[in-house]
């Protein structure tokens, strides 16, 4: 009796590992497999009888045969994987065309390649890379805005860091879009991008994603000594850095707009713990105010209502006043109103 639960217990153990790993070859194939999409269905087709056929003879009994063969066969998909290497070198879309470059003198960063869009729709703009330069001594705020476009729990993560003089620079981990891509979670796990570093001004980043796109979007000041915002900013000049000297690969998983923030931060403030909100990136926010990283003397309700800048983006549009587009975006931000230093 054991011996029969044993066995039924391993032949489902197995059947369910050839399943899976099945159905993610037949996505790889069908994402990276170089030939027309009649060819990459029949790959598809073929495979996923590969795997059937395989479950089927470990059901009968034959379990060596039928792993053996799967498994040799597996391997072989996971060496033409590791053949597939990100590039420098496609036809990318304007926005991610070029490269952030940096050089760090002293107190002084100079910052070549810093997007500065005019966006009037998402397919007409005006471009513009411009160099910036900015004094670490003068550093005193890093925020995080989160920007939704499909429900609660997906957004993109943006992190701003201000300056005493009135300048802003935001940096966002995007996929670096070749000319007419569009962006796909589920391709993002199949090498289909790779991962780019923007730096941007508010003007550019933030706009484009309220004012065009129709994206609503939510900023919150973190609270950080002024030494560990100076190690976040250089944490993203050497991203930067090593994405110009070797291509990576973007990953909804696990190297996506949240997770390389939480890589960068753990190495400026050690010990922040692993939670599944830096996965569900909408709810970083919340993770935030968990471990006291936002603003204190509010309630996580009071900072997400204070800090959805959507409506005073839009506004900003139809009444510009004296104050820039960062400015009149932090009216009421908690945090903001008394100086940025925690």
């Amino acid at each position: 009796m054991i011996r029969t639960l044993l066995r039924f217990s391993g032949r489902l153990v197995a059947s369910l590992a050839v399943l899976l790993t099945a159905a993610w070859a037949c996505a790889a194939l069908w994402y990276q497999l170089p030939a027309t999409p009649a060819l990459k269905i029949a790959a598809g087709v073929l495979w996923a009888g590969f795997g059937l056929a395989a479950i089927a003879l470990l059901w009968r009994g034959k379990a060596a045969r039928a792993l053996l063969s799967y498994a040799v066969g597996f391997a072989m998909v996971l060496a033409w994987w590791g053949t597939i290497q990100p590039s420098q070198n496609r036809v990318w879309a304007d926005d991610v065309a070029r490269q952030l470059v940096a050089r760090v003198e002293g107190n002084v960063v100079t910052m070549e390649n810093v997007r500065n869009f005019d966006w009037r729709t998402d397919t007409d703009y005006t471009p513009r890379w411009e160099t910036r330069r900015y004094d670490l001594d003068r550093l005193r705020s890093v925020d995080v805005s989160l920007s939704y476009w499909t429900g609660p729990a997906i957004a993109h993560t943006l992190v701003s860091f201000g300056f005493d003089d009135g300048q802003f620079v935001t940096f966002s981990i995007e996929i670096r879009k070749e000319r007419g891509e569009s962006f796909s979670s589920v391709s993002g796990f199949f090498r289909q991008f790779e991962m780019s570093l923007v730096a941007a001004d508010e003007h550019d980043i933030l706009r484009v994603r309220t004012n065009v796109r129709g994206e609503d979007v939510y900023m919150y000041r973190v609270r950080l000594p002024e030494a560990e915002m100076r190690s976040l900013f250089l944490g993203y000049l050497g991203e930067g850095a090593a994405l110009v000297r070797a291509p990576s690969f973007y990953n909804t998983l696990t190297a996506n707009c949240t997770t390389i923030v939480y890589a960068l931060a753990r190495h400026v403030v050690p010990g922040l713990p692993m939670d599944w909100r830096l996965l569900a990136s909408g709810y970083l926010p919340d993770y935030l105010y968990d471990v006291g990283g936002l603003a204190p003397g509010h309630d996580m309700a009071q900072l997400r209502a204070a800090g959805r800048i959507t409506e005073r983006a839009i506004a900003f549009d139809k009444n510009p006043g004296a104050d820039g587009f960062s400015q009149a975006i932090r009216r009421g931000l908690p945090g903001a109103e008394t100086g940025s230093k925690p």
